[in-house]
């Protein structure tokens, strides 16, 4: 059987990762100067940076066409992840959290994108002068969400598809 209806919980979460981190952004921006770093530990710092690319900044001086691709690209894989979930079968509860935190961060991320032109980030990891690319919340849902799937892609690798024969009948 189906998702369906059953997904719901599942896009609550995603709705979840919108508001925290839009929320959270909106701290930032409002409480932050630009590139500038507010120690928080040795190792943590909050500085606000604007994202123009894509992750870890790649294409962010490509020159503007590609706020247009990525916010493409993030639209087809959001609704991509939507239907997913709505047609995965039940009760496959670790790949729709997996689904549930990378449709809610890319979706926060694309509301950036789509109003601003960036994404907003502000999240700084850093140990002595090697500095993790500046990330957020959306962001770090999208990766926990991508450990995810990853282990449930290897939970459930033996297990045959459904509709599929556990057994070969012909050369592969």
């Amino acid at each position: 059987m189906r998702n369906g209806l059953r997904a719901l919980p599942w896009f609550g979460l995603a709705l979840v990762v919108i508001l925290l981190d839009q929320y959270t952004k909106a701290l930032a921006v409002s409480h932050l100067e630009y590139a500038q770093p507010v120690r928080v530990f040795w190792w943590f710092n909050l500085t606000l940076h604007h994202n123009t690319g894509a992750a870890f900044s790649f294409l962010s001086d490509a020159g503007g066409w590609q706020r247009y691709f990525f916010t493409a690209v993030a639209s087809v894989i959001s609704i991509a992840l939507a239907v997913w979930l709505t047609v995965m079968p039940r009760g496959q509860r670790l790949l729709a959290l997996a689904l549930g935190l990378i449709l809610g961060g890319a979706l926060g991320n694309l509301w950036d994108r789509v109003t601003l032109g960036y994404v907003v980030d502000f999240i700084s990891v850093h140990y002595d002068n090697h500095y993790f690319p500046t990330f957020n919340i959306a962001d770090s849902a999208i990766s926990v969400g991508a450990a995810c799937l990853l282990l449930d892609s290897f939970l459930h690798r033996d297990k045959p598809a459904v509709g599929t024969s556990s057994t070969t009948g012909g050369s592969e």
